[in-house]
């Protein structure tokens, strides 16, 4: 039998919008887009690379709701709207995400709110953190 656990947050959206912050299927976790605003004051930081530590506080604190860390990421997806904020938004994804390094895309694309800087979803495999890891260098071209 298939265990199906949808997370809500609280977020106003979830309900208007009707989605959940996370869809947990057996193992396999899929979070939604996550902003980078404090869902407890509101507050959302003009700085990119804030908005992007609080987008990633959200995800681990809705990935520890099934039993996962950000360990547990094997694919995210980071939209940064202005270009211009790339560079460090990156730098600081790429320090949390350092030993785990999941695959990835960046896109450069608008958000729903123009005061959004950063969002960010991912999906996990709870478990995955503490698995073996066979890691694999090659040349592609």
């Amino acid at each position: 039998m298939v265990e199906v656990v949808k997370v809500k947050s609280g977020n106003l959206y979830e309900e208007k919008e009707s989605f959940s912050r996370i869809v947990a299927v057996d193992n396999w976790i899929h979070v939604s887009n996550t902003a980078g605003r404090n869902y407890v004051t509101r507050e959302l930081s003009d700085d990119p690379v804030k908005q992007a530590e609080q987008s990633l506080k959200n995800i681990e604190g809705a990935l520890k709701s099934v039993g996962a860390t950000l360990a547990d990421v094997v694919m995210s997806t980071v939209y940064i709207p202005y270009p211009e904020d790339a560079a460090t938004v990156m730098a600081y994804i790429g320090e949390r995400f350092k030993g785990i390094d999941p695959a990835r895309t960046v896109l450069c694309s608008p958000l729903g709110i123009a005061a959004l800087k950063v969002e960010i979803q991912v999906v996990a495999y709870r478990g995955a953190g503490s698995a073996d890891i066979k890691h694999l260098n090659i040349t592609l071209g």
